[in-house]
């Protein structure tokens, strides 16, 4: 393919592109061709449909379609594959997608997005000189869009990945880091023409433009003494700002906020509501139809370990439930898909299920913070499909699932946020094939209920040129790799467990006394975090009544679960039949045991795949096998040495 130069072009290189590519593109019914499509093919007489002898992909725009806004149709011509919508930005999303999966394996039909908000979240900071560096929790390499300050002058990775983005349907990105500091906070200000670059690349692939904003910025910009939401000096600042913005981005989409947690200041700071501070936002982008994304993620409870009242999974729910009905209407609460932070296992944020008359997004985190940084195997895309099927319901049966809540009624702002793992490295995510993970965040983000192991088999036919064993090996490889790492780290839904501040690898007490609330108060008797309402912090009463019957009890707790929200002897049974201890044994050599499993699949693949993809998936197996090692030896020695109890199967465990 001509585009993706000095990349890896991840799933819109394979043969499906490729076949696209050596198409003709043309315009019917007087439909121009966008020039952001032609660019794709390969030389102007086939841009310009004359070619001879090439199949064709037509394009056909009516305005008067019911495919709707975003939608489109694909369907056999005997000469290719016609693309149908009502508008440009269906067209784009598409074109893309048949670009992913070629003429031949063409996904005939009509095709219309689950929600209206499909969005990426880049932290990427201004330079690497940045707390946390140029991406915050990147895995894959330097910002893609900044550097040393400012934006990068060539934007063409931009381009390529606003390709990517189309190819998925997913519509929005903020380019910056929610953590805004204070080189961050000049992108609505001064640097308002870098800001207006990037938008003009996005949008020719359909995808808007957003800012996370710093809720100081009248101070930080030396403007103001105060960012007080209800003062009415702060409040007309942000209105000339937003005026600046929009004047520079006129199709610009809002703001993205994470304000009073980590030491940012917020609506806390001035004794007011969150409501308070996003609806004074909200004011500022109302004329001009823009959105307030406000993250959920509040936790400046700062926790005494000692104090098992106060509790961080209760946070966000504390903060935000009883102001439910009380934001804007182009506000959206970003909100995180369990109460913690993105762990391996966790429950569902009780907000999801409780939230009835506010705008909300479900937050997901594409890059592998807790799951491996990108150097683990680790498919994400069975963790969220387990997430948006869960059922709000009083069993796993009943009511309706989280994803159909996700997506909303038509008309609301609902749908998808997810923090992105892309960085400047040659295969976009590091790992090449953390590839799936984003492309898995994009295909759910579309439709929630597509099973996770279809889109796997999309990606890897899209991706690579390979037999049908090969391709077994390798979705052999990836699928169940969630189930392998949650196995070789912290058992049973308790999360965390990982070395502080960068958190990769394993730390049991490494967060146990700290004052972030992420604690599992292992002792010699049991382990766990009691969460209910008759003995512990009744974090489980903020849920509907419906799912917490489901986690309240012992009885009816699933086993996945149950460290995060009970306390428990190390006896305990489960419902598996084996007692925890036992459990935690198990589960940890039977997590090495599947890495080097993949080991195995991945030396009968090896052949198969281009030699650059190799070397860097063998130092990766490499380092996941040594960390998982690492991961089953600590975590068996500490509870071996807390509880007491042996392997009932006498296997090696360092007293």
């Amino acid at each position: 393919m001509r585009y993706f130069p000095d990349s890896d072009a991840c799933w819109l290189g394979g043969p499906g592109a490729a076949q696209v590519a050596a198409a003709r593109l043309v315009g019917t019914t007087g439909t121009p061709v966008p020039d952001a499509l032609a660019a794709d093919h390969a030389d102007a007489a086939v841009r310009l449909g004359v070619g001879a002898g090439a199949a064709v992909v037509a394009l056909e725009l009516d305005p008067d379609d019911d495919l709707g806004p975003e939608g489109f149709r694909l369907t056999r011509t005997p000469q290719g594959v016609a693309v149908a919508a009502a508008s440009e930005r269906g067209l784009v999303y598409g074109y893309h997608r048949l670009l992913t999966t070629g003429l031949d394996a063409a996904p005939l039909g009509e095709h219309r997005p689950s929600a209206p908000i499909r969005m990426l979240d880049d932290w990427d900071n201004l330079s690497a000189a940045e707390h946390l560096g140029s991406v915050e929790r990147g895995f894959s390499g330097p910002s893609i869009l900044f550097a040393d300050g400012a934006m990068v002058a060539d934007l063409s990775r931009l381009r390529d990945y606003g390709r990517l983005m189309a190819s998925l349907g997913l519509n929005a990105l903020c380019l910056n880091n929610v953590n805004v500091h204070d080189a961050g906070t000049h992108l609505i200000a001064d640097m308002l023409p870098d800001v207006a670059r990037a938008a003009a690349v996005l949008r020719d692939y359909g995808v808007t433009t957003y800012l996370a904003a710093n809720f100081a910025a009248p101070i930080t910009l030396g403007d103001l003494t105060t960012a007080d939401p209800l003062d009415p000096g702060v409040r007309a600042w942000w209105a000339e700002a937003c005026a600046r913005v929009y004047a520079a981005v006129p199709d610009f989409g809002g703001f993205v906020v994470k304000a009073d947690s980590e030491g940012r200041p917020g609506p806390f700071t001035y004794g007011r509501t969150h409501a308070d501070g996003a609806n004074m936002l909200a004011a500022a982008l109302a004329p001009f139809g823009g959105t307030v994304f406000w993250r959920c993620f509040v936790y400046d409870c700062r926790q005494d370990w000692r104090d098992r009242s106060t509790d961080r999974a209760r946070a966000a729910a504390d903060h935000f439930q009883p102001l439910d009905g009380a934001f804007a209407d182009n506000v959206v609460l970003q909100v995180k898909y369990g109460p913690i932070d993105f762990q391996a296992r966790e429950a569902i944020s009780p907000l999801l299920t409780t939230l009835r008359d506010t705008n909300v997004v479900i937050e997901l985190q594409v890059t592998q913070e807790y799951t491996g940084q990108q150097k683990h195997v680790c498919y994400l895309g069975e963790l969220w499909a387990e997430v948006l099927g869960f059922r709000i319901g009083r069993d796993a049966d009943g009511g309706p699932s989280l994803g159909a809540l996700v997506a909303g009624p038509a008309g609301a702002r609902t749908g998808f946020a997810a923090v992105s793992n892309v960085g400047a490295g040659e295969f976009w995510t590091g790992h090449p094939f953390a590839q799936a993970n984003l492309y898995a965040y994009g295909r759910l983000a579309w439709d929630p209920g597509l099973d996770p192991a279809d889109i796997l088999r999309e990606w890897i036919a899209a991706t690579y040129d390979l037999d049908a064993e090969a391709s077994a090996d390798l979705e052999a490889i990836l699928l169940g790799s969630w189930a392998t790492y949650e196995a070789y780290s912290a058992p049973l839904g308790v999360g965390f467990m990982v070395e502080p501040g960068h958190h990769y690898g394993p730390n049991v007490d490494g967060y146990e006394y700290s004052l972030w609330g992420t604690y599992h108060f292992a002792d010699r008797d049991g382990i766990g975090v009691d969460r209910t309402v008759a003995t512990g912090s009744g974090m489980t009463g903020l849920y509907t009544p419906e799912v917490a019957a489901r986690y309240e009890t012992l009885e009816a707790c699933p086993d996945e679960y149950l460290l995060f929200f009970h306390h428990v002897p190390y006896g305990h049974v489960l419902h598996s039949g084996r007692t925890v201890i036992q459990h935690i044994y198990d589960s940890h050599f039977a997590g090495v045991e599947a890495v080097e499993a993949m080991r195995g699949s991945w030396a009968a693949l090896r052949g198969a795949l281009p030699a650059r993809v190799v070397a860097e998936v063998d130092a990766r197996l490499d380092e996941q096998l040594r960390c998982a090692v690492e991961w089953r030896d600590q975590i068996n020695t500490y509870f071996f040495r807390k509880s007491g109890v042996p392997d009932a199967h006498g296997r090696l465990i360092h007293a």
